[in-house]
């Protein structure tokens, strides 16, 4: 134990309380005592020791009973007690255990044994109660992550109900990514990232206006020089939320082309990153495989020889070979 930590001595006996005393006075810490059961609860109550050495046999309130209410007590009941008893019966010793005592101390003290028994026991209990805290920590983290998740949900609802191009995608778009992202090698702690960088690829859709997303008729310049801001948008709104930095390739980067031809950076082959390319793909195929109020969707034939014709241009070569295998063995299956 630290020094000044506190002891509580509960035991009628006053030869043994000047005995402990004597047996822990070079300890540096802060001795309480109680003549009984009853005084002890109260002194535990209000000082709230960081172990408990009591007597079993006392008037008022014996050890036994006193242990049971300090263990109904949630502020207390993490405290370490030590009975001191005479008995040496183990019926006796079962009755303390099933009252809550941690551990006991025969009446005929030895002084090294006894620090070691109190060092021992609060080295425990402290280390218990940091397994508790980390408890605590991971349910406090889990809570937080699952108030994230809850939040990003809500941002994706808002643009498939906006955009009713998309509606619906979202959960092809996230299964195939996933299972592309595995056919690739992509380590498992990644796919979480993965998911919600697929989840978040559009959220920059919601700094375009309705005139323009919504709009029926053919699209000017200047209404696609407006809807290839929406990366940008994803880009500045999510960069400073820490716990989406490691998704944020994908809506950043995923209209990004091999040839160095896409937005909002031109970026070119490899300086595109692996996520980002591997969405691409997928996004163009779900989105040909899917009916738009402006067209039917494409046959798979066709969306097929599409993603085959533009390797090398919109797609990495490298990465249209796995997905093309991927798609063929499950059309397999």
């Amino acid at each position: 134990m630290e020094p000044n930590s506190k002891i509580l001595i509960v035991d009628d006996d006053e030869i043994i309380r000047e005995t402990l005393t004597h047996l822990l006075s070079k300890g540096g810490y802060q001795l309480l005592f109680g003549e009984n059961g009853e005084e002890g609860l109260q002194l535990a109550m209000e000082h709230q020791p960081d172990v408990i050495l009591m007597d079993v046999m006392m008037p008022v309130m014996d050890g036994y009973e006193a242990c049971r209410r300090i263990r109904a007590i949630p502020a207390l009941a993490g405290i370490p007690i030590l009975l001191i008893t005479a008995l040496d019966d183990r019926p006796a010793l079962m009755v303390g255990i099933k009252a809550g005592a941690d551990d006991f101390l025969s009446k005929n003290i030895d002084g090294l044994e006894l620090v070691a028994r109190i060092q021992t026991i609060t080295r425990l209990n402290r280390y218990r109660r940091i397994v508790e805290q980390q408890d605590q920590i991971e349910k406090a983290h889990q809570e937080l992550v699952r108030s994230y998740e809850k939040t990003i949900e809500g941002w994706v609802n808002a643009v498939d109900i906006r955009d009713q191009e998309v509606e619906g995608n979202s959960t092809r778009l996230i299964e195939l990514t996933l299972r592309f992202a595995q056919k690739a090698g992509i380590p498992p702690e990644q796919m979480e990232h993965i998911r919600r960088g697929a989840l978040l690829h559009d959220v920059g859709n919601m700094g375009i206006a309705d005139t323009i997303l919504l709009k029926t008729g053919k699209l000017t310049n200047e209404d696609w020089a407006v809807i290839r801001k929406h990366p940008v948008y994803a880009n500045a709104w999510l960069s400073p939320i820490e716990y989406l930095k490691p998704a944020l390739d994908i809506p950043y980067c995923h209209h990004e082309k091999w040839d160095g031809s896409g937005y909002p950076r031109g970026l070119r082959g490899e300086a595109i990153p692996l996520t980002a390319r591997m969405f691409a793909i997928v996004d163009v195929w779900v989105a040909m495989l899917s009916d738009r109020p402006c067209r039917a969707a494409w046959p798979e034939s066709e969306a097929l020889n599409y993603i085959k014709q533009n390797s090398g241009m919109h797609f990495d070569p490298a990465l249209v070979e796995i997905f093309l295998s991927m798609i063929e063995i499950e059309k397999a299956l």
